[in-house]
């Protein structure tokens, strides 16, 4: 399974995700500025695996600090975490890992700044690897959901690409699958960034899986037709009362698998379970640029980059330095000038989820508040 991200040597590594399934390509990031871009830009998203980011990011930021006290030091780190911070609003997995790790740094104030530092890159490695656990435990839990012969419809991408590895949605598929059960995976395509048909249907393709891709309007016609046993989906941000922010379009899914009968699972890593909100109308939601709409797969921007480089092209394909273009991949498909509203998630009221699944258990929304206790 190709790897979403790692430390290696001085350097954050990344799958460069906005290139799938076209192009498998890396990113080595020297400094934090390259992570937050890489984070704003989808180059890596989800939110577990953008907690993981933001981590690294601190840490690789902190190597470049000049202090020789602690004070001096969480001084000079403060604006590597809010740049993080600002990246995405709405996943709850950055705040976790900042918080963290201001923890950690917390007690280990008496500790020489070289010391932190190293503690930093740990903490970062450590966040990782426990994410790989927590997902997999996720999969243990989710896969006693499925019977042998369903078929799984899933929203957005919430596998391995979204986390340290193995994934959230995807994992009781996973473990399913491990466990000789049969299934089918329904993976709607997930305007407008395509993230269902670019990233889950080749992942799971890898895993050999059986999947089939939908535009994201087919979803209630097969649940009409009885095609679908369950749906499963991943989240950003789980509040209190149980009500959940997932990638837009989530919510209709729920609505309409509460009209057909079919249980709406959500996989919810605890670290996205955010406490403090008591409901979703609470939740902070991202919209991200117009482009991402009136362009398939792209944003309009500037080309920075040589005019020998493949990517810098005009609308009319070709080469041209510093004028305007359309991004990698990216071709109009609306009217210069129309108004749009690209909000990148939306708010499932837990009324409509039959439970959600952590790596702790399986719980009901109404009993995500006891989480307090663990």
């Amino acid at each position: 399974m190709v790897k979403t991200i790692e430390w290696r040597g001085d350097k954050v590594i990344m799958l460069d995700q906005s290139r799938l399934p076209s192009e498998v390509r890396f990113i080595e990031c020297t400094d934090y500025a390259m992570v937050a871009e890489g984070i704003r830009k989808l180059q890596i998203r989800g939110a577990p695996a953008i907690g993981i980011a933001a981590a690294m990011g601190i840490a690789l930021g902190a190597k470049a600090l000049k202090a020789d006290t602690y004070d001096h030091f969480i001084k000079m780190l403060d604006p590597v975490c809010s740049a993080m911070l600002s990246t995405r609003p709405t996943a709850v997995n950055i705040q976790w890992a900042v918080k963290r790790i201001k923890d950690m740094l917390a007690r280990e104030k008496d500790r020489p700044v070289p010391a932190l530092k190293e503690l930093l890159v740990e903490e970062a490695k450590r966040i990782l690897q426990e994410d790989i656990a927590v997902n997999r435990s996720i999969g243990r839990f989710g896969a006693e959901l499925i019977k042998d012969g369903d078929t799984i419809l899933t929203h957005c991408n919430a596998g391995a690409l979204a986390t340290g590895g193995y994934g959230t949605a995807t994992a009781p598929m996973l473990y399913a699958k491990e466990q000789g059960k049969r299934i089918q995976v329904v993976a709607d395509e997930t305007r407008p960034v395509l993230q269902g048909a670019r990233l889950t249907a080749w992942e799971l393709m890898q895993e050999g899986i059986p999947v089939t891709l939908i535009t994201d309007n087919s979803a209630g016609s097969l649940m009409r037709k009885g095609n679908i046993d369950l749906i499963i989906v991943g989240t950003d941000r789980t509040v209190r009362n149980g009500d959940v922010a997932n990638k837009i379009g989530t919510y209709p899914l729920a609505v309409l698998a509460k009209e057909h009968g079919i249980p709406f699972y959500v996989a919810a890593p605890t670290s996205s379970i955010d406490l403090s909100i008591p409901t979703g109308d609470e939740i902070p939601i991202e919209e991200r640029d117009p482009s991402e709409v009136t362009h398939i797969y792209g944003r309009v921007s500037y080309c920075e980059d040589s005019a020998e480089d493949e990517s810098c092209k005009n609308e009319r394909g070709q080469k041209s330095k510093n004028a305007p273009r359309v991004a990698w991949g990216a071709v109009r498909i609306a009217p210069e000038g129309v108004a749009v509203r690209n909000m990148a998630f939306d708010v499932t009221p837990s009324r409509y989820i039959t439970a959600i699944i952590t790596e702790i258990g399986i719980f009901s929304p109404q009993d995500i508040k006891m989480m307090d206790r663990h």
